[in-house]
């Protein structure tokens, strides 16, 4: 299925029915009063999360949403009928905006719900007009409009955990190793072209565990991605609900990257796009252990980062050397932090 994480979308509620003025007409009772019947409320758009959707793809197809208008009122004392919601189905975290960037609401947690277009009222019938004084008015009030505007729909996926790094830095080849997602991997920069979610159980290969979390992996970051350079700009905002970031460097043969370097890179990324995000709790690791130069350089590379305050963790996602200890660690980590639903722009 094509990931699509945005779409902007039209949504009308329906238009509320008109009262209606009329009048008893019954044998012996030439003038038996109003008996004009209210018009039913138009129906209201509904938005509602679904678990079962990962992407705003359904929504792209069809743009407009409309619910059904009420219907007028009658003679007798009938009153219209009113028209149905319409319920749209969208993904659990999904963010949605108006026109001008505002946030209304954030769906967050399954099942919630926003009316995003709310149906106009019917109009109330001239049976709700005669007084002592004026037995038999002729008017009826008209329904109102249903209400209408335009909103955007950002997804940010539901995670617990982000990975973070430049391209082929083996993000995919971890998320694969630790849980059943199997994503492209290749040796070419952006293999992962969109967001894969993995949940990863404690201890590793468990079926069923009461430990475990859901990982998500991005395409790689590369320096100006929060001006839009690469691909990983568009997928930023999937990174603001996570708890916690596993921020992944290796060892490059490029002349003008090194470790630090990456690192400091990818935190001031971070930081322009969302200073909040830039302070998420970073679990930083080497990657690709199972090379020698990789592994010898190890030692000089964790001194590096210990006069910084950050602890260097390594792995291989190859033979699964550190893994255990290093999920352990991740999962501890997102236990200590809340539950985030951030509606940042």
């Amino acid at each position: 299925m094509q990931f699509i994480d945005e779409c902007t979308i039209f949504v009308r509620g329906g238009d509320g029915g008109d009262g209606c003025a009329a009048f008893r007409r019954e044998p012996g009772r030439p003038r038996g009063g109003p008996a004009g019947g209210d018009g039913g409320n138009g129906g209201s758009v509904i938005l509602v999360a679904d678990p079962q959707r990962s992407t705003l793809l359904d929504l792209t197809y069809r743009r407009e949403y409309r619910a059904e208008r009420g219907i007028a009122g009658q003679g007798r004392d009938r009153y219209g009928r009113s028209g149905e919601d319409l319920i749209v189905e969208v993904p659990a975290g999904v963010v949605i905006k108006d026109s001008e960037g505002t946030v209304l609401c954030d769906l967050a947690t399954a099942g919630q719900r926003f009316v995003a277009a709310q149906g106009g009222h019917g109009g109330r019938g001239n049976i709700h007009f005669a007084t002592s004084t004026w037995q038999a008015p002729e008017f009826a009030e008209p329904g109102t409009p249903g209400e209408e505007r335009t909103l955007k729909l950002e997804l940010k996926l539901l995670a617990d955990v982000g990975l973070l790094g430049y391209p082929n830095v083996g993000k995919s080849s971890l998320i694969a190793r630790v849980s059943r997602v199997r994503p492209k991997i290749a040796n070419y920069p952006f293999t992962t072209l969109v967001p894969n979610l993995g949940v990863v159980s404690l201890p590793l290969g468990s079926r069923v565990s009461d430990r475990s979390f859901v990982l998500a992996d991005l395409p790689g970051l590369i320096e100006g991605a929060h001006q839009g350079l690469g691909l990983g700009h568009r997928f930023l905002r999937h990174l603001q609900r996570t708890r916690v970031l596993i921020h992944l460097i290796e060892l490059s043969s490029e002349p003008d990257r090194s470790p630090l370097r990456d690192f400091d890179t990818l935190n001031e990324e971070l930081r322009r796009f969302d200073p909040e995000l830039s302070q998420r709790p970073q679990v930083v690791v080497l990657t690709k252990t199972d090379l020698s130069e990789t592994r010898d350089a190890f030692p000089a590379l964790q001194e590096q980062f210990a006069k910084r305050g950050v602890e260097l963790w390594s792995i291989s996602a190859a033979t699964g050397d550190g893994l255990a200890p290093l999920m352990d660690e991740v999962y501890r980590r997102t236990k200590e932090q809340p539950v985030r639903s951030s509606t940042a722009a």
